[in-house]
């Protein structure tokens, strides 16, 4: 697996945060989609993002927490999306590539169970985010490419 270390430029985001089960996340994500369709911000022109608060493999389904997000430099306006402004912060982060279906993104556990222990880097005080490189109804599965940044020191 190929780790680079990079710094990541803050990133102003569109996000619609995700509480409970994994199951219902495409819900959430169908509402980001519709305000994203509504603000005809393509996903060629504005990069998608998922920030994961919690693992899903041991976090209880209630607990679970995950904002999905489209960079967009303005302040969101009030919308019945449920649409809000966040920023992803600057900085150092290792980042590795993950190919394939992002239901169980092998990467982001090798990243961090793995390689991490093995680094000699600290963690920030920012979880783990994808950024989802290809995104549409067109993608398969297999074709999926997601980046997995791990906020390090």
């Amino acid at each position: 697996m190929d780790v680079r270390i990079v710094d990541f430029r803050e990133t102003r985001v569109a996000v619609i945060e995700h509480f409970g089960s994994p199951v219902t996340e495409h819900q959430t994500v169908r509402r980001l989609i519709d305000w994203r369709i509504t603000n005809r911000l393509s996903p060629e022109q504005h990069r998608t993002f998922g920030i994961h608060y919690t693992d899903p493999r041991t976090t209880p389904p209630e607990k679970h927490r995950v904002d999905f997000a489209v960079e967009f430099e303005h302040d969101v306006p009030p919308n019945d999306h449920g649409v809000i402004s966040k920023s992803i912060p600057g900085g150092r982060c290792a980042v590795a590539r993950h190919l394939g279906s992002r239901e169980n993104n092998t990467t982001a556990v090798w990243l961090y169970e793995v390689w991490f222990p093995r680094s000699g880097e600290t963690l920030r005080d920012f979880p783990i985010f994808f950024h989802y490189v290809n995104v549409g109804p067109n993608v398969r599965a297999h074709e999926m490419v997601t980046d997995v940044y791990l906020p390090v020191r």
